[in-house]
Parts: C-alpha cells; sequence; structure tokens
C-alpha cells in the first residue's frame, strides 16, 4: 500500500485517548484553524467501552461512536475509528504499527496530542505512541501496520494540558503558549455536548454534576494561567528535532491574533 497523497491545504490532527478528551481540552484552538483554512482530522485512539456503568460493552462503543461523529460533524472534521478498548492502550510495538500508519496517511503539519505528564496512563500513552508514531514518519525502515511509504514533511507537535490541569501526583501543569478560546466557546460547547454519555458516566465515577460547566470553569483557570485571556487553551510545543526545522511555530504562524506566549516577556 502507498500513502495518502497531500491535498494544497494544511492539516491539523487532533489526536488523544477518549471520545471527548479533544473537545475537552483541545477544541478551540481547532475552531480557530478550522476558520484559519486547515483541514481538521480528529483521532481517539480508544473507544470507550468502559464509560458507562449501565451499558454493554457493543453498546456503548457504538454510542461513543455516534457522539465522536456528532461532534466531528459540527467543525467538518475527518473523524478516524479508533483502535483500541480502554485500557488497551499500551506503548508496543504492534500498536506503535498502526498508531504511525495513520500519521502516514493524514501526513498532518500540525499534530495535537495530550500532555505527556497526565492523571491517567491511558492519556499518557496515547501521548507517546502519537509522539513515536510522527518521529518514525520518514523512517523507510520502519513498517507500519498496513505498510505504508514513508512521509518526509515537517509536522509541529504541540501537547495539550492535562484534564485537571495537573500531573498524576497532583502537580500542577502549566503551558507557555495560550489560544484565546473566548470567541469560539459557544462552539466548542455544543462539540463537548454531543458527548451525553460520557456526562452520564463522569457524573457517576467523577461526582462532576456540571460536564459542560466543568469544560468551561477549567478554560477561564487556563484563562487566568495565561494573564492575558478570559478563556483560553494552553499548550507546550515539543522539540523541534526529528519533527521539523527549529523554531517553526505554525500555531503562532497561523493564529497572530488569538496566540499569547508567556517566555518572550
Amino acid at each position: 500500500m502507498t500513502g495518502a497523497v497531500k491535498s494544497s491545504a494544511r492539516v491539523v490532527l487532533a489526536a488523544a485517548a477518549h471520545p471527548d478528551d479533544i473537545e475537552f481540552m483541545m477544541a478551540g484552538t481547532l475552531l480557530h484553524l478550522r476558520a484559519a483554512g486547515l483541514r481538521i482530522h480528529l483521532w481517539n485512539l480508544a473507544n470507550g467501552n468502559c464509560g458507562s456503568v449501565v451499558l454493554k460493552r457493543e453498546d456503548i462503543i457504538a454510542l461513543r461512536w455516534v457522539e465522536a461523529r456528532a461532534s466531528a460533524a459540527i467543525i467538518g472534521a475527518e473523524l478516524h475509528p479508533p483502535l483500541v478498548d480502554d485500557f488497551a492502550l499500551y506503548y508496543e510495538p504492534a500498536l506503535l504499527a498502526r498508531v504511525a500508519a495513520v500519521i502516514r496517511v493524514v501526513q498532518p503539519d500540525i499534530l495535537l496530542v495530550p500532555s505527556p505528564h497526565d492523571y491517567m496512563e491511558d492519556h499518557q500513552n496515547a501521548c507517546r505512541l502519537l509522539v513515536t508514531a510522527a518521529f518514525v514518519r520518514a523512517m523507510r525502515n520502519f513498517t507500519t501496520d498496513p505498510p505504508l511509504a514513508p512521509w518526509s514533511g515537517d509536522t509541529a507537535v504541540y501537547h495539550a494540558l492535562p484534564y485537571g490541569l495537573a500531573d498524576s501526583l497532583g502537580r500542577p501543569v502549566r503551558a507557555d503558549l495560550f489560544v484565546d478560546i473566548g470567541p469560539v466557546l459557544p462552539q466548542k460547547r455544543e462539540m463537548l455536548a454531543q458527548h451525553r454519555s460520557q456526562k452520564e458516566w463522569l457524573d457517576v465515577s467523577q461526582g462532576l454534576d456540571a460536564y459542560l460547566q466543568e469544560m468551561e470553569t477549567m478554560s477561564a483557570r487556563v484563562g487566568r494561567m495565561s494573564g492575558r485571556f478570559a478563556q483560553a487553551e494552553g499548550w507546550r510545543r515539543h522539540n523541534h528535532l526529528g519533527f521539523c526545522p527549529a523554531g517553526h511555530d505554525p500555531l503562532r504562524e497561523l493564529l497572530p491574533d488569538q496566540c499569547h506566549v508567556l517566555a518572550e516577556e
């Protein structure tokens, strides 16, 4: 098999562990990038099968796929199917080969991934798999599953903040690049609202009585972290080595009026 033929439009792939992870921590930035003319791809590596205390495995998987598709439709994104069950996201060669195949097909100019420091291992393992898959995108001797030709384009990798804004030991995780999501907060909320089954699950498992309000509260916390915006999403740019030229920062290039970088002050 060969990789996809890339169109002239720039591409962003937002990838995370479970359905609704993207909407919570990345969707505002994606909405701005969509308005800037980029093609949007969404990908949840796990299918959300453990996200219910009522439904059977097959039923919750099907429902969460329907919800993810509804969210993707709001932003006009292409949604890629999950690869594994929840808690089957392991950093191992067979799964890495499957993840790398999707990277070679999508050929993202921008890759948005979870934080490497997070409260749960599915999120951390998704991050590791995606970063390595992007790193081996051009290596001819790395065989993907299915086998695809290498892709040698530049990809800039950005890490979102973790849900809860802290790592597994409760230590704060801070960003250095912030995107103003106030103007697109209603659309971000609409995307998250499609994940109705996740709201019910979190109400039971984590005591969140206001699923959508929790997202807005967290966005406000990140806004305060930025020192500039009322609501924001925070990002950390991955080391460029092996991915793109030094100083390559397409989020700032594409969203000059929405971005604020703390390190430069």
